[in-house]
């Protein structure tokens, strides 16, 4: 069987909605990368195995997949003809940061309910016109997430921050567009590069190259969807040339820049 690609894109005028992805995949493997949005995921069929928080995790039928911002995951067909999903990117207005780590303890809720709004949610941000049903929808989720979440955030307990991890974390945050050395890194936070490295990875699970490469493809996809050229976006994301940003963008995505933009629709 033939590899199937087939995505499509767009963001909605809707708050707190900062990305739709449609997509039918049937070889395509997802790297470990990170969102700085929440990732909402309904599988129409096939499934997806994945890894977070250092655990493997599935979309077992008829499952609705919460994957939490900042928190590196991959992901890959677990059937042979692979898998069609559905994902709603969040911003934090509809779960704040509080709900990351419970999140990450159970991402896969059984809630035929919840399911069912989700793909109702889907079908009327498919439709301009209907931005005000959207957000009554988005609104009922929101609250059924947050109903999933809270019993956890109660009985987890708190953790200490990851020292110098975490201060490079946000020092890439800071540099998306223009990046950082290894060794300058390590002079602003006074410590050996490959202390740096290990710390990074071993806090989050995640090299900290990885990291900013999928910042960078985040910041990407918003700017195509933003309408902006694929020549231009290159540059202003942070890639060092066009070419560059194709083969990041396309091992994350799964199809090249100029093939998502093409297929993105405003709403």
């Amino acid at each position: 069987m033939a590899a199937r690609q087939e995505v499509s894109a767009w963001r909605p005028q809707v708050p707190g909605v900062v990305e739709v992805f449609h997509a039918h995949f049937t070889e395509h493997a997802y790297p470990m990368h990170v969102h700085d949005v929440w990732t909402l995921l309904i599988v129409d069929d096939g499934a997806v195995q994945y890894d977070l928080g250092r655990q493997a995790r599935g979309t077992p039928n008829d499952t609705v997949s919460l994957l939490p911002p900042q928190v590196p995951h991959n992901g890959s067909p677990s059937t042979a003809h692979g898998f069609r999903k559905r994902v709603l990117y969040l911003d934090l207005s509809q779960l704040d940061e509080s709900y990351i780590g419970p999140a990450v303890d159970g991402p896969d809720l059984a809630d035929p309910l919840l399911r069912r709004r989700v793909g109702q949610l889907h079908a009327a941000l498919a439709h301009p016109g209907d931005e005000l049903a959207a957000e009554s929808r988005l609104a009922l989720i929101g609250e059924q997430l947050r109903n999933h979440l809270r019993p956890r955030l109660v009985a987890r307990p708190r953790r200490a921050a990851p020292g110098v991890a975490a201060t490079l974390r946000e020092l890439l945050d800071d540099r998306v567009h223009q990046g950082v050395t290894l060794d300058e890194a390590a002079q602003l936070l006074h410590a050996h590069p490959t202390h740096l490295v290990r710390a990074f990875s071993a806090a989050f699970g995640i090299a900290p190259h990885q990291y900013l490469m999928a910042r960078r493809v985040e910041r990407a996809r918003r700017l195509l969807l933003d309408g902006r050229p694929p020549t231009a976006v290159a540059a202003d994301a942070g890639f060092y040339d066009q070419s560059h940003l194709t083969r990041h963008f396309k091992r994350m995505v799964g199809v090249t820049p100029g093939r998502y933009a093409r297929t993105g629709r405003r709403a």
